[in-house]
């Protein structure tokens, strides 16, 4: 009898510890499909939080003349910084330099205004005579209305000379603006990224070959992120970005959101968010790939 409940006490303790080993697989069971989703849906978590990026100028430009002619000097060169109205190229302009000297000297022609006061003082004097002395039967009317024709005739002379003088002054502006159309400047502070005419060549508007240098604006930097469609409408203008290019990964630079494209490209499902990188120093060049990160703060 003792022997018999020994035996059954020890197909008990198995029964039990069985179940309690089935019980612990079921309860493992029933958690691995989710560790098996967040093994699988993870990375994709995690990379939705960076967003595919380039990194472009503010601003390009290829800068010519609207006129044509010879040029004459480029006073930089590849890669220089400039400044915003800094003269960068010149054509040639000793014709027009002249016609602005001849402008300028008419507009300051006094001799026609002068002598036509002068007639004008003379023909009042004879025409108040001539008029006192017909009041008085001294001189017939005719000779009266000859003097004051005369002085009449004299006031117009000094209208025209006074016309032709303010018209001398225009002129002299218009030649001193075309001076200005053969000299070019700098639209805004940049770099000069190519030079495409040296010179020695000449300048045609009309032509293919227009434009004698290409300039670009990198302070602040254009960041082009393309985002899924998805996520249209989570991006809202002033919007802080973390920007961390390719060439530099270890630096991130602070971004804001500057624009939003509100057209989705159908074939592709993306969309296009602007933000605006400020590049003070031109540390960071344009043309390079990049990643970005809304809402974060740079270091």
């Amino acid at each position: 009898m003792i022997r018999g409940n020994k035996g059954n006490n020890g197909m008990t303790l198995q029964n039990r510890g069985l179940r309690r080993l089935l019980l612990a697989w079921r309860c493992l069971w029933a958690w691995m499909p989710s560790c098996i989703a967040m093994m699988l849906y993870a990375p994709a978590l995690l990379a939705t939080s960076s967003h595919e990026c380039l990194i472009e100028p503010a601003q390009t430009v290829e800068l010519g003349t609207p006129v044509a002619g010879l040029l004459a000097q480029v006073m930089v060169k590849r890669g220089d910084r400039v400044r915003k109205h800094q003269v960068l190229a010149t054509l040639d302009s000793h014709a027009e330099k002249a016609a602005l000297e001849l402008a300028r000297y008419k507009s300051q022609l006094s001799g026609p205004t002068q002598l036509a006061q002068s007639k004008i003082e003379f023909s009042q004097r004879k025409f108040e005579r001539r008029r006192d002395m017909a009041a008085e039967n001294l001189m017939s009317r005719q000779d009266s209305d000859d003097s004051e024709a005369e002085f009449k005739q004299a006031q117009a002379e000094l209208k025209v000379a006074q016309e032709n003088r303010e018209v001398a002054r225009l002129e002299y502006e218009q030649r001193d603006s075309e001076i200005d159309l053969r000299t070019i400047h700098s639209p805004f502070d940049g770099v000069v990224v190519d030079q495409m005419m040296w010179p020695g060549e000449i300048v045609e508007p009309g032509a293919t070959k227009h434009a004698i240098l290409k300039l670009a604006k990198l302070d602040p930097l254009r960041v082009r992120v393309v985002m899924p469609m998805q996520s249209f409408g989570q991006q809202k203008l002033g919007m802080s970005a973390a920007v961390t290019s390719e060439i530099q990964p270890g630096k991130v630079y602070a971004a804001k959101v500057s624009g939003i494209d509100r057209i989705v490209d159908a074939a592709s499902g993306t969309f296009v968010v602007f933000l605006d990188l400020p590049n003070p120093e031109l540390d960071m060049p344009s043309g390079v790939k990049c990643k970005a990160v809304f809402g974060a703060t740079s270091h």
